[in-house]
């Protein structure tokens, strides 16, 4: 504002506008600090989150034990339901029971038996994709926050970077040859920088061989002689007989380190 010129021949002087936040009342500035606000960033915080998701994880894993929904994907399949419907609800049902731990040789030779070789192996796919985007996600959005700032040492540096650098590579790795369970490899993959996409994709191109071997024993378990469940059945020793190999070869590399 403009003050009045002195009698003596001053100049006018002007006042600075006082700030913005001097004008508005204290009690609309300050940070919320009551009780719901602290019980809302408790409730938020990293270690919270993941206790969450433990609590989580362990109540699928004692419901599989006690209740055992595996057995009724094979077992207790309603013989009513059939066609497209039972192979959707098969697949939401295969991609929650991976979540819980169910081992996926378990729901492909169930996939298999109910649904045939072709419609078992992309049944069984889908609920493998679904089962891994479900996983990831919790992951994601309730551990990697409180998990990331403990990647201290240099094996879990190593394993970090390889999974956010090449993501893709090592999904297709870890899904083609066994050794890492499927479990473990979701929520690795989480904690780490890999991306959605890539994580997706490699999940569902590196299942098929594997997925694709227990179909078709699934399918031909009623003849165990023949041809079809015989080249099935060495699809499946083959990876693990591979993977064991390199794994012994390479015991001396990793003694070293």
């Amino acid at each position: 504002m403009l003050d009045a010129t002195t009698r003596s021949g001053g100049t006018a002087t002007v006042t600075a506008p006082l700030p913005a936040t001097e004008l508005v009342p204290v009690e609309f500035t300050a940070a919320p600090t009551g009780l719901a606000a602290r019980c809302t960033r408790a409730l938020l915080s990293p270690w919270s989150r993941l206790s969450l998701l433990v609590a989580l994880l362990l109540s699928a894993a004692a419901t599989v034990l006690l209740f055992e929904p595996q057995k009724l994907l094979a077992d207790g399949w309603p013989p009513q339901l059939n066609g497209a419907a039972a192979s959707v609800v098969f697949a939401v049902a295969y991609g929650l029971c991976t979540v819980a731990f169910v081992p996926r040789p378990i729901l492909n030779l169930a996939a298999g038996a109910l649904f045939g070789s072709q419609l078992g192996l992309g049944t069984a796919l889908a609920g493998t994709v679904l089962g891994a985007g479900i996983a990831f996600g919790l992951g994601r959005m309730l551990g990697q926050d409180a998990l990331r700032p403990l990647l201290r040492g240099r094996w879990l540096k190593a394993a970090d970077g390889q999974l956010s650098r090449h993501g893709f590579r090592s999904m297709m790795a870890a899904r083609l040859f066994p050794g890492v369970p499927f479990w473990a490899a979701n929520y690795c993959a989480s904690v780490s920088r890999m991306g959605w996409f890539p994580f997706l994709v490699a999940t569902g191109l590196g299942s098929i061989p594997n997925t694709a071997a227990y179909a078709v024993a699934g399918a031909r378990a009623s003849a165990p002689t023949s041809p079809a469940f015989l080249i099935a059945m060495a699809f499946i020793a083959l990876p693990a007989l591979v993977t064991a190999i390199v794994a012994w070869r390479k015991r001396h590399h990793f003694r070293s380190r």
